[in-house]
């Protein structure tokens, strides 16, 4: 698990058969500390409905998502597993 913030959503005209009708988000990696920036920005599933600004609490844990999108294959590597308090 990894503090982000969602710093935009990402739009594809063309996607994997397994995001289609998936809603995705560009999340900014945080250090623990929860402000600092921590790698690249990453491509992230979303179904909790967070919005650019909140900070989210990812995880890359690729049985689960590979469950969420119910294919093996699926080429996502993160999910926002919850929305942090402000």
């Amino acid at each position: 698990m990894l503090p982000g913030k969602v710093i935009g959503k990402a739009v594809a005209t063309v996607k994997h058969g397994s995001l289609r009708g998936e809603r995705l988000l560009v999340v900014q990696p945080l250090r623990l500390d929860g402000v600092s920036p921590e790698g690249f920005p990453q491509l992230v599933l979303d179904r909790l409905g967070a919005g650019i600004g909140d900070r989210v609490l990812l995880t890359s844990d690729g049985s689960l998502i590979a469950e969420m999108v119910s294919r093996r294959d699926s080429p996502v590597r993160w999910s926002v597993m919850g929305i942090l308090d402000k």
